[in-house]
Formats: C-alpha cells, structure tokens, sequence
C-alpha cells in the first residue's frame, strides 16, 4: 500500500487563548497531549496559539524572535516525546522592534521544523457594530506560498483570513496539496456568517481535505471568537466539528478521497485563459460625453 493510499488520524486543538503566553503554552501542551492520547498522527493547533493580544505594546513586550522563543522550543521537544506531526497554526514572532509575522510551524516527530509559512493576507476590516481590526499594524505580512510533504500526502499552509482568497487555495491545490489547513481565530459575526460556508467552498473548489483549528469564546483581551473548528472532506462534507469551547477532535483520514473527488469532478484541470475584463459599452459612453 502506497502512503497516498494510509488511513491517518487528524486531530483538531481548540483553544481559547489570553494574553499571557504561559498559561496558553500549558493549555495547548495539554490539548496536544489529549490529542496524541486520542491517536492522532497529526495534530493542528488554532491560530494565535502562544498570545491573543491587541496592544501594541504588550505584544511585543511578550514576543522574541523564532530562534530565542521559548514556545518553539518546548512545542518541539512535545513533537518529539509524542512522536506526533505537530502542526502550531501560528504564533507571533518578532521580526524587528516594530513587526512580527504571524507564523505557522509544522514540526516533524524527530522535533524538527518542516516548514514555516508567514500569514499573507493581513486582516484590516471594520465591521458593524463597532469591531475594528488592523492586523497588519503590528504584522508584517508574507510572500510566499508554502507546501510540505507529510507521510499521507502534501498539505498547503494558509492561515485565518487567507480563506478568503481563493485563489491561494487553488495555487496549492495545483501544486499537488492534498490538505489544506486553516487554523483561525475567526469573529463570532463573520464565524456565524461565513466560516462553515467558506471553508466547505475551499475543500470543494480544491478536493482537498480542509483541516480548520480555531479558537472560540470570549477572549481576556475582548474579542469574541466563533470556533467550531472543522475537518471537511474533498468532497465538501463536514466530517467532525467542535462546539465554541477548549476541545480536541479527531477524525480518520482517508487520502485516497482526494483522487476520487477529483476524478469526478475534474476542475483542477479546466483552467483557460481569458482577457482582462472591460465593461460593454464604456468606450462609446465616454466619448458622447
């Protein structure tokens, strides 16, 4: 049996982080424990795992750079006692005095680092009711797509926001992605109005199994988060969703599902194309007036 064609377990960390990075390091060591008790193979924690903070100033008063910070080395050294794929869906970084990235490690069960993906698209929004964000004050955003191969296939890294922007997906879908994670730290009014939405449009547009870890509930720092983490299928079915509390969930992943999904509907494939759009008519408007 070729690897492509192993069952492997997945499974989900949801958190619900503060703004000290100690007490989150504890509470995700021990949902990844869960986790690997649970027997999963790969373990996928949500986005802002060691701090969720806002301030400026307290987050870079808690924040070093990757190769000095205490968290990766102690998520290390957790892959490699559980002998666990050990996928932290992101964490700040320090960059410079005045930015960070907002980084995703994939860890090997050896301990080490496979690969790094900086979060590209930085989520600047105002939305109703007076929640306003500006990720990109803090954040310096990335530029590069990332793949890496795990033993059961490719999977393509994107973070949060970047489910928004289908055409990322798409890039690593024709890459050769098998899975695409997500791992968020969505808002409960676009969580509630867009996340399951979103997310099961990716997996069917791609045929790739979406692997979604979030956080959820009412954060020290003031932001309410939608959880409901989510593992979709190729095929765009849902295959096991969290509620909005701290949780762990598994699922059993079949990789052969992505050949089937794709053998049936073949769009990968289908691309064509086409001329810069123009609107109908506006040459001859401009010119009568």
């Amino acid at each position: 049996m070729s690897t492509a064609e192993k069952t492997f377990r997945a499974a989900l960390v949801q958190m619900r982080c503060g703004r000290t990075p100690g007490p989150n390091l504890d509470a995700a060591e021990a949902l990844i424990r869960q986790a690997a008790t649970g027997g999963a193979d790969y373990i996928l924690t949500p986005e802002n795992t060691t701090l969720m903070e806002l301030s400026t100033r307290k987050l870079f008063a808690n924040i070093t750079s990757e190769d000095t910070n205490p968290a990766v080395e102690r998520f290390t050294a957790l892959a490699k006692e559980l002998g666990v794929w050990l996928h932290i869906g992101s964490m700040a970084v320090r960059l410079s005095d005045t930015k960070a990235a907002n980084r995703s490690l994939l860890i090997t069960p050896g301990g080490e680092i496979a690969a790094r993906y900086d979060k590209i698209h930085m989520f600047d929004v105002d939305l109703p009711g007076g929640e306003s964000y500006r990720e990109s004050k803090n954040f310096q955003p990335g530029n590069k797509a990332v793949l890496a191969d795990l033993p059961w296939g490719r999977l393509g890294l994107t973070t949060c926001y970047d489910l928004r922007f289908s055409a990322l997906t798409r890039v690593l879908a024709k890459a050769g992605a098998d899975f695409i994670s997500v791992p968020s730290a969505f808002t409960r009014l676009t969580g509630e109005a867009h996340w399951h939405i979103l997310l099961r449009a990716r997996a069917i547009e791609t045929g790739c199994f979406i692997f979604a870890a979030a956080q959820g509930g009412d954060h020290e720092v003031g932001r309410a988060t939608y959880g409901h983490s989510l593992i979709v299928s190729p095929w765009g079915e849902i295959i096991c969703e969290a509620g909005t509390e701290p949780d762990v969930i598994f699922a059993d992943i079949e990789p052969a599902q992505v050949r089937d999904a794709r053998a049936r509907i073949p769009s990968l494939l289908h691309d064509r194309p086409y001329e810069t759009p123009t609107v109908a008519g506006q040459a001859r408007v401009r010119q009568a007036s």
